[in-house]
């Protein structure tokens, strides 16, 4: 591990001399070749739609394709699929990417997706599995990071981007506030304030789709926005 008082000038670019008794790789080296493929969900299918594309031109006249990144689980064409929340199933007649088509598409790969029968989707809606679906829910149990100045407090009304999905929230109660230094967990705090972390549980405006952070980074986080001013004050992590 290289310290942080040697991080100066080349020293992160290549090793100082100044180190002859560290033997490892740079920092710049080090983060460009870090393996980080352990973090991507390969086994459930999670396509969060960003944008429905239609082209209305005379070349692609019946073109209706579905973009996004794949958030999890690796994608086919043939593959079975459901449309949430809806819950309209079909299959994928095709993946599209810029100038071909692929025979599969996965994490983190943005494509668009081409499904064989004209089902009603939208951006913020999510193609998974018939059989191994994410769980629809209006109510979040998540562990926050505060990042405003002024405090999280009971009943504070926010916005939860989620995915491609954003929605109104309330906030219902606060559970606790942790130390980080200690881990100690204050269930007596009413409020979260400047870089502190807590649990809390909320309430959404529309179901979201979602898994367990542990299980799905993509899926089971958000962002907290503050509706009046358009400014990220918060992010989260879906707990069970």
């Amino acid at each position: 591990m290289i310290p942080i008082s040697a991080l100066r000038g080349d020293n992160v670019v290549s090793r100082s001399e100044n180190m002859d008794w560290y033997e490892g790789s740079s920092l710049l080296h080090h983060l460009e070749h870090v393996y980080i493929g352990s973090d991507r969900e390969m086994r459930d299918v999670r396509f969060p739609v960003q944008y429905v594309v239609r082209p209305k031109s005379d070349e692609f006249h019946d073109y209706r394709g579905y973009a996004g990144q794949v958030a999890g689980g690796v994608m086919k064409p043939g593959d079975e699929v459901i449309v949430l929340p809806s819950g309209m199933t079909s299959t994928i007649e095709a993946i599209d990417a810029f100038d071909k088509q692929l025979d599969e598409a996965y994490p983190p790969m943005s494509v668009t997706v081409r499904l064989a029968d004209d089902v009603d989707v939208s951006r913020g809606d999510m193609i998974a599995r018939v059989n191994n679906q994410p769980e629809q829910t209006q109510d979040l149990d998540a562990m926050i990071c505060w990042m405003s100045p002024g405090a999280l407090k009971p009943r504070a009304k926010l916005l939860v981007k989620h995915t491609t999905r954003t929605v109104k929230a309330l906030v219902k109660e606060i559970d606790y506030r942790l130390d980080v230094n200690t881990l100690h967990r204050d269930q007596e705090a009413e409020e979260i304030g400047l870089n502190e972390l807590g649990r809390v549980r909320m309430r959404v405006q529309q179901p979201l789709m979602v898994d367990l952070y542990e299980q799905n980074r993509v899926t089971g986080s958000f962002i907290l926005i503050d509706p009046a001013t358009g400014v990220t004050v918060g992010a989260g992590m879906i707990r069970g």
